[in-house]
């Protein structure tokens, strides 16, 4: 059911591990040619283009493309009160972790006279995807949403597929969500059209806006998703190109296996291209997770998506001689999700350098981090945590240094600042500075 790889032995250098270990793969560029009209329509023709899209891609064409306001009422209402609490409780642990994210301006006296304040400002507006393909994804409303507000972000806008079951409106567990956080702002607009609408704005025929373009658009997606962001970067910003979702357990023969196969299980409940990888120092360990997921997987629901992703090429067990060898895959990895079951997970988990989210020991499964750990779920894919980080109130402002000299203190570093224009052949530079000067009596 799933493929070994057998590194013992071997020298575990970070970029050979690269191309060694599985990994899901993401064709975004060819994805290119299909979302560039997809754009291109949407920039042309506004509205109009969206509701053809969304009768063409979504198999519905959206009776409204905002969402109306009793719609997100009714869909709270509606809700199953077990559903809104566990929303509820997602929302207030993600609150209580992303307020403590918030950054505090600092003033710094370079000189006496001389100071840089840097100053944190939240985005004016953003656009926050929700997808609502194989799954409904309630939890990226709040992944989204709470760390948008918490960072002071004044106007939200959220996007998720319009549903033909659902007459043309996005999943009403969606829609509830928003309404339970008090978003009043959201579009039946899915795919490289809703990353369109967000990043250019949309018109209705009559020339009246329907949608105002944001500055930053987060959220995961297929791969036509990061294709229309990959167009739209610098139009736009944008969080990440998330590519298939991805769990790397690091194990030792203390593990429970049955909670290891778990795992790798729930995981690749995502998709039939999720990732889920097991490396290990113990083989008898990989093979008691082995005869686990042989017992596990016909007795999940989604048997055959899980069976699939553990088969393919992105998913292994992989075994390595020692704690070394754990640290090393993890690094050259950079996984998405990283779970720790050592006998010293904290330990080790404390060395780790690459990963969007690291879960600590046998009691905190990626589960916990997807609705109520109060981390956010939202995180770097394909290696990416080697450079990127998930997502967070720090997604959502800009630092601004304010530079504010007396005379003197310019007067002061006159002579340096003239010397480095001169060095750079710039001498226009070392006279905005000396002209200051003439008259000043500095």
């Amino acid at each position: 059911m799933i493929r070994r790889l057998d590194l013992r032995g071997r020298a575990l250098d970070a970029r050979e591990l690269r191309g060694t270990l599985p990994r899901a793969e993401q064709d975004v560029e060819s994805a290119l040619e299909v979302v560039r009209p997809i754009v291109e329509d949407v920039r042309a023709r506004g509205a109009a283009a969206l509701r053809d899209l969304g009768a063409r891609l979504d198999g519905v064409r959206p009776p409204h493309l905002r969402v109306p306001a009793d719609a997100l009422a009714d869909a709270l209402a509606a809700l199953d009160p077990a559903v809104r609490a566990a929303l509820e409780e997602s929302v207030r642990r993600a609150r209580l972790v992303h307020a403590d994210q918030r950054r505090t301006d600092t003033t710094t006296q370079v000189v006496p006279g001389g100071t840089v304040t840097e100053r944190w400002v939240p985005v004016g507006r953003v656009g926050l995807y929700v997808p609502g393909g194989v799954a409904v994804y309630p939890s990226s409303v709040v992944m989204n949403v709470v760390p948008a507000q918490e960072a002071g972000v004044g106007s939200l806008a959220v996007a998720s597929p319009p549903q033909r079951e659902h007459g043309g409106l996005p999943h009403p567990t969606v829609l509830a969500a928003c309404a339970l956080l008090g978003v009043e702002e959201v579009y039946a607009v899915g795919g490289a059209q809703a990353v369109a609408m967000l990043a250019l704005g949309a018109r209705e025929d009559d020339g009246s806006r329907l949608c105002a373009p944001v500055d930053i658009v987060t959220g995961p997606g297929n791969r036509y998703v990061a294709a229309a962001k990959r167009l739209l970067r610098g139009v736009v910003g944008i969080d990440a190109e998330a590519g298939p979702t991805e769990v790397m357990v690091l194990a030792d023969g203390a593990a429970d296996p049955a909670l290891v196969a778990a795992d790798l299980v729930s995981q690749a409940e995502h998709d039939a291209v999720a990732a889920a990888v097991l490396v290990t120092t113990s083989e008898d360990l990989a093979a008691r997770v082995e005869a686990e997921l042989e017992t596990q997987v016909p007795a999940t629901k989604h048997a055959e998506r899980v069976r699939t992703a553990l088969a393919g090429p992105q998913s292994a067990v992989v075994l390595v001689d020692d704690e070394a060898g754990l640290l090393a895959v993890a690094d050259g990895y950079g996984a998405e999700h990283l779970e720790v079951q050592t006998a010293d997970a904290a330990a080790l988990a404390a060395r780790v350098r690459n990963a969007g989210a690291i879960f600590v020991g046998p009691h905190a499964p990626v589960s916990l981090g997807d609705y109520c750990a109060g981390s956010n779920h939202v995180l770097p894919t394909g290696g990416c945590a080697c450079f990127s980080s998930g997502l967070s109130v720090q997604t959502f402002l800009r630092g601004i240094h304010v530079v504010d000299y007396s005379a003197q203190a310019l007067a002061d570093v006159a002579p340096h600042v003239v010397a480095l224009a001169e060095a750079e052949d710039l001498p226009a530079h070392g006279q905005a500075v000396t002209a200051r000067l003439r008259g000043s009596g500095a």
